[in-house]
């Protein structure tokens, strides 16, 4: 196992928020850096208030921060306004769990498939519907590696985890019908929404997990409704391949779904970390 200790809140503490956002003001569309929140109450004015830190994947390029600018040095204090969030982190490799959206899932074999990275985008941002595809949203646990990780164990794999995100599981059923390997099927442009923000407290087991459409919320489930469990999740993934801060697992959905379509607003909430929407525009 080569995973380092990440930055974790302790469980009696309220959880940290870390998310990586774009200043209203950047000069550029590259430009981002991360923010902390310690507030217990994420939508009071406390939990409005930001604090700039250094990225939180050490060593990875693509989870490097902006040089910092006036009123974004680190320990500085922004606003909720003064932003826009971002995917949380930009992963080398997105990796989804199929089969685990119920205890029947044990029956079979722990499978991931893959998801492109280019399939990510951040919160508010539009997913894009391919004409005469049915598409479907799925909201899932995604756990946010933050330790390079390797041969994990279930007593260590927490040891390589930063926190905890939310995942749209964007899928086209038609074309997974047709690709056995789903990589048509989930690697679309725009079909990994990530957000709002990472969320270093894991969710408890009773966490409620769903998805709304134009506000009509769809019958969810729970975290304990998952067929394989964080850290079995984790030493399977780690037994195959390198995991590398930044890297994210959408770990199922135990809930209900439902087709959406241009002009369509989806939510996926998960309880104790929040909810992530996105618009849904036909693709170019």
């Amino acid at each position: 196992m080569t995973a380092s200790p990440a930055p974790a809140a302790p469980t009696s503490a309220p959880p940290l928020r870390i998310a990586r956002v774009r200043p209203a003001d950047a000069p550029n569309a590259q430009e981002s850096f991360f923010v902390a929140s310690g507030a217990e109450d994420f939508a009071s004015p406390h939990g409005q208030r930001w604090t700039v830190v250094e990225t939180p994947f050490p060593g990875s390029p693509g989870n490097a921060a902006s040089p910092s600018r006036a009123g974004w040095e680190a320990g500085a204090e922004v606003t909720q306004d003064a932003f826009t969030f971002l995917a949380p982190c930009s992963p080398s490799n997105v990796l989804g769990m199929a089969h685990n959206t119920g205890a029947a899932g044990r029956a079979l074999p722990p499978q991931a498939f893959h998801k492109a990275a280019t399939s990510v985008i951040g919160p508010g941002d539009a997913i894009e519907a391919p004409t005469g595809a049915r598409v479907e949203p799925e909201s899932e646990l995604t756990v946010v590696i933050g330790a390079l990780a390797r041969h994990l164990t279930t007593e260590n794999a927490m040891e390589a985890v930063l926190g905890f995100t939310i995942g749209n599981d964007v899928t086209d059923r038609l074309a997974q019908g047709r690709d056995e390997l789903w990589i048509s099927a989930k690697s679309a442009d725009t079909f990994t929404p990530l957000g709002p923000w990472i969320v270093t407290q894991r969710p408890h087991d009773d966490a409620g997990i769903g998805v709304g459409i134009d506000g009509a919320r769809l019958p969810g489930g729970t975290v304990a409704d998952l067929g394989w469990g964080i850290e079995e999740i984790l030493v399977y993934a780690s037994s195959f391949m390198t995991l590398h801060p930044g890297d994210v697992i959408l770990t199922g959905f135990p809930g209900t779904s439902g087709t959406i379509t241009a002009g369509q607003h989806v939510e996926c909430r998960i309880d104790g970390i929040g909810t992530l929407t996105n618009s849904v525009v036909a693709a170019p």
